[in-house]
């Protein structure tokens, strides 16, 4: 029997038929909406061998797999070459580049240690052609000829000791005063300019007349220059004989390994390895990331091993120079001028590897800042509170960004890909990167992103418009 309806409720009017159409055509949308979501999973799964449909989760998992295992050993492999990647850059300029070289090797013209190297070298050359001995004879034989008591050759005789002594501190003493002048310095960069021709003529097996590579890897270069004007100055302070020096083929040792000649032989080969091995290490870091199931997280590993593969190349150079050294112990007068010599050759070396894994330590950090994990989220929108709590104070006291702040913060995604677009392009038009200028740019970029995050206004959201009249 139909239910009696309650006594004071009104009867049903057209406005109440109207919602209850309405509630009946929205269940009627949800019952369709709830079919289709339930047949497309059955529809696009693949087919598993029983005929089965695969779950997406399941088709996706090998997928995501491949890609962890590639993105993992592409990083890898980056890693593992950026420290040959770094010198073969380094390598590659000093090989082709003559301004660099000039750099390189310029300050040792001012270096005490190498200034009394070569003073030294100077004084053994030009010692070597002034016999003191024939000289005393030639003077003892005149003095006998013209009948000088024989007590006074034999005196002047035991002279040859002393005089000898004398001569060598006169030589050594004027080669000190022309490795310290300005005239020694002008003249080690000119001939070091023109050495770096030479020195890739040597390395294409050429013949070279100011740098030689012997057969035991010694490269050295030449005096001559140097022992000529010695001899003008020697003249000058009295000693003439110095004059009758013939020309000399001295040389001076720059550095000594078995590498040159491997070098020497297979320049060609080593040119094109050190122009295109860097690019292979960052191709190879770039391609790992780009694979990664989660870019961002990658991109922290990747900044991190590339800065683990400086710090182990600037281990490996500590130990490569006490290997060299210990291997020119007791080969080499001074091996202080040696050891003065292999710091200055590696500098830019040096100067690579510590801007490369500053540069690795920024990235690194960026990318988890910008990355989807939990502390990331909770700093950025840390950072989102301080910068809204900034600009409502400032607006509490009248200072409202107006228009800009507006913009901003419609468009504050476009603005930060520009920041850091920007950021980058300074970075790869420097024109020699140091870890200073990483630490300055991605200072100033932050700053930046900061007064942008102050500056920007969260847009107004519109409320959409309600139900009109029934």
């Amino acid at each position: 029997a139909p239910t009696a309806r309650p006594r004071d409720s009104p009867p049903p009017g057209p406005e109440a038929a109207a919602v209850a159409a309405r509630l009946a055509a929205l269940e009627r949308e949800n019952a369709e909406l709830r079919r289709r979501l339930e047949e497309r999973p059955a529809a696009a799964a693949p087919a598993g061998p029983d005929g089965d449909a695969t779950p997406p989760e399941a088709a996706r998992r090998p997928r995501r797999g491949l890609r962890a295992a590639a993105c993992a050993v592409l990083i890898t492999l980056g890693a593992l070459l950026a420290p040959l990647g770094a010198v073969s850059a380094w390598a590659q300029r000093e090989l082709t580049d003559t301004d660099r070289y000039v750099a390189t090797v310029g300050p040792l013209a001012g270096d005490p240690v190498v200034q009394s190297a070569v003073a030294g070298r100077l004084t053994e050359v030009v010692m070597s052609r002034i016999d003191v001995a024939a000289l005393v004879d030639d003077l003892v034989g005149g003095l006998e000829e013209r009948d000088v008591p024989p007590r006074a050759t034999r005196a002047l005789a035991a002279l040859e000791a002393p005089l000898t002594s004398g001569v060598e501190s006169l030589v050594h003493e004027t080669a000190t005063r022309l490795v310290e002048s300005d005239a020694f310095e002008g003249a080690w960069l000119q001939a070091n300019r023109v050495a770096h021709e030479q020195l890739v003529a040597v390395m294409r097996g050429e013949d070279g007349d100011v740098l030689q590579v012997s057969d035991d890897g010694r490269l050295s270069i030449q005096l001559s220059g140097l022992i000529d004007l010695l001899k003008e100055r020697l003249v000058d302070r009295g000693l003439d004989v110095a004059a009758r020096i013939p020309s000399v083929d001295a040389t001076f040792t720059v550095a000594q390994s078995a590498e040159l000649v491997m070098l020497q032989n297979r320049y060609a080969q080593v040119v094109t390895l050190t122009t295109w091995l860097p690019w292979v290490v960052l191709g190879l870091l770039a391609a790992g990331v780009l694979v990664a199931n989660h870019r961002s997280r990658a991109l922290v590993v990747a900044g991190l091993a590339l800065t683990g593969a400086m710090v182990a190349l600037g281990v490996g150079l500590a130990v490569a120079r006490g290997l060299y050294l210990g291997a020119l112990s007791g080969q080499v007068l001074r091996l202080d001028a040696a050891e003065v010599v292999f710091d200055q050759a590696v500098g830019y070396l040096r100067l690579t590897l510590r801007t490369v894994g500053v540069l690795g330590l920024v990235v690194a950090l960026a990318a988890y800042v910008g990355g989807p994990s939990a502390s990331a989220r909770s700093l950025r929108a840390g950072l989102g509170r301080a910068g809204a709590a900034v600009r409502g104070w400032g607006e509490g006291r009248g200072v409202s960004t107006g228009p800009v702040g507006d913009w901003l913060g419609r468009h504050k995604a476009f603005v930060r890909v520009v920041v850091v677009a920007a950021a980058a392009l300074v970075l790869l038009l420097a024109g020699t990167l140091t870890p200073g200028l990483v630490v300055g740019v991605a200072l100033v970029a932050g700053l930046v992103l900061v007064v942008v995050e102050i500056l920007a206004r969260p847009p107004v959201a519109v409320a959409p418009p309600g139900p009109g009249p029934a």
